[in-house]
């Protein structure tokens, strides 16, 4: 047994390092510190060989850490600025890969949105041209659709904000996965901002009644308990 390790090929070694991550990170509802040791797994196979996949699940990764593990504004701006880092990187190698572009532009996004929309607003250009390749690259990509919505929605419409886009996106989105809940949640906020409660509290009650989301584990840290604290913070709203 030991010799047929020995003699098993890096690239499968790396292709398990990212399979065990993976698999780690649907479960990460059952344990959130999964995240973290998928990131030091991840981390570790960087060392001994840089492989694409690895940086872009590794980007990947590094969201998740900002999300649901940072604890303080300093530790979720590190974790995206890994996750940009490290995506940038998979870019430049594989420049055709939709995944590396979409996870380099989430990370990017998320900073930016983090440290402040007005201080980054320096990223815009870099964020379009990414949306760009995405969508070139893969138009079917629901987790691009959230992205670009999100960068029309939170953006000032004197710097090229444009809700009826981000709606349209979102709208999009969801056509292309109905149980990708993040999307409904995000759509419920843009409902919200402007002035169509009903409508939202639909959005997000369908995200409280969802019984197959796409992803189980971001749906059950996530977006059931930012739904259920949308839907309690509109009150008696009309």
């Amino acid at each position: 047994m030991v010799l047929l390790l020995v003699a098993l090929p890096v690239p499968a070694l790396a292709q398990s390092a990212v399979e065990t991550a993976r698999a780690a990170i649907t479960r990460y509802h059952e344990d959130p510190m999964l995240i973290d040791r998928a990131r030091e797994q991840l981390e570790a196979e960087l060392t001994r060989e840089r492989r694409v996949e690895t940086m872009i699940f590794l980007s990947r990764v590094c969201f998740l850490t900002g999300e649901v593990r940072a604890q303080t504004t300093d530790e979720k701006l590190a974790a995206y600025d890994r996750g940009r880092e490290i995506g940038k990187r998979a870019v430049e190698l594989a420049p055709k890969n939709a995944d590396a572009h979409l996870w380099y532009a989430i990370n990017t996004g998320r900073w930016g949105q983090t440290k402040g929309v007005l201080r980054s607003l320096f990223l815009l250009p870099t964020m379009r041209e990414e949306l760009d390749v995405i969508f070139g690259l893969n138009p079917r990509s629901a987790s691009a659709h959230v992205l670009a919505g999100n960068v029309f929605f939170e953006v000032p419409a004197l710097f090229g904000g444009d809700r009826a886009k981000a709606e349209a996106y979102y709208r999009k989105g969801l056509g292309i996965d109905p149980r990708f809940t993040v999307i409904r949640i995000e759509l419920a906020r843009l409902l919200i901002a402007t002035d169509r409660v009903s409508d939202a509290r639909r959005e997000l009650q369908r995200v409280i009644d969802e019984r197959a989301p796409t992803s189980v584990a971001d749906w059950t840290v996530k977006d059931l308990p930012r739904a259920r604290a949308l839907l309690a913070s509109l009150g008696d709203r009309a």
